[in-house]
């Protein structure tokens, strides 16, 4: 398999995870958790692995001598910002405020914010091709969210829906800061910094939240939940996406956004909540046309 499909792979195995992820985290906020506590327990529990991967890699001989250059610090303190700090604060507490349906619909603007910033910031030339198969996933996740499957409840839907909106600019920002990074050094060498970074700017929003926890009332089930958010949906796709950098121009990796909704459908038809109809059929078709044509090499 080629480097550019399995990056592909990979991109669609972060899809699959973060589908899941937007049912398995609403089950622990607010009622166990709340959205800020929930973020420093994320990225905390992300930060000790990824820094313990780097030792045990490091001491296996099986990482390459790097040192982060003085010039790239001020990148990887902006892509911490934006790409964990306001990204995940403002998409969990958004999550908990608005329902998981119209968080969805504002995520899926997110390649199309990517395509306008790469336009701006990179100077990348917008395809026909690109724009096409963008509109088309546009169009076929929002068909699927809005009428594929009822709305639900939300408490705040207006702060909500802006802070979702806030992250997902905030995340097309990140996958452009990014791309230089994942050019210059291994993964390994800067990810481990990228999330201590992170950490200590989600410590303050979240840390007198998390001391009141009442641990004692969470159920073995919950603890699994917050276990998948924070190896699953955080350690193991935060890796997937960055090793999808390396072959991937962010335009690409953002479109795959559109497949989340899709398979959190298609995650929830398999557990029971959710059937097959019409409309998610059609929506399907859209969304993987949309993507195909994305992902198609350059002529």
């Amino acid at each position: 398999m080629s480097k550019r499909n399995l990056a592909l792979l990979g991109a669609t195995l972060v899809s699959i995870i973060y589908g899941m992820t937007f049912t398995i985290a609403k089950d622990v906020m607010p009622r166990y958790l709340d959205a800020y506590g929930f973020i420093v327990l994320r990225v905390g529990g992300a930060t000790l692995l990824f820094w313990l991967i780097w030792l045990v890699l490091k001491i296996a001989g099986n990482l390459p001598s790097e040192k982060i250059s003085r010039s790239d610090v001020p990148r990887i303190i902006a892509a911490a910002f934006f790409g964990i700090a306001v990204n995940m604060l403002c998409f969990f507490k958004g999550l908990s405020l608005t329902s998981p349906i119209s968080a969805a619909v504002i995520m899926v603007s997110t390649p199309m914010i990517v395509l306008v910033l790469s336009a701006i910031i990179l100077k990348e030339r917008m395809q026909k091709k690109m724009i096409t198969g963008l509109l088309l996933g546009l169009i076929g996740t929002t068909f699927l969210i809005l009428y594929g499957k009822s709305v639900g409840n939300a408490s705040n839907a207006g702060l909500g829906n802006l802070l979702v909106l806030i992250n997902a600019i905030s995340y097309g920002f990140y996958l452009i800061i990014v791309k230089k990074l994942m050019h210059t050094y291994n993964a390994f060498t800067f990810v481990k910094w990228l999330y201590l970074a992170g950490f200590f700017m989600v410590l303050p929003f979240g840390w007198s939240v998390f001391q009141t926890v009442n641990w004692a009332i969470v159920p073995n089930s919950i603890f699994w939940k917050i276990g998948f958010v924070i190896f699953f949906s955080t350690f193991i796709n935060y890796l997937l996406n960055l090793l999808s950098m390396k072959e991937l121009s962010p335009n690409t990796v953002a479109v795959f956004i559109y497949l989340q909704p899709l398979f959190a459908t298609i995650f929830a038809i398999g557990l029971g909540k959710d059937e097959l109809n019409g409309v998610k059929i059609i929506s399907a078709a859209l969304i993987f046309s949309g993507v195909y044509l994305v992902t198609l090499k350059k002529s």
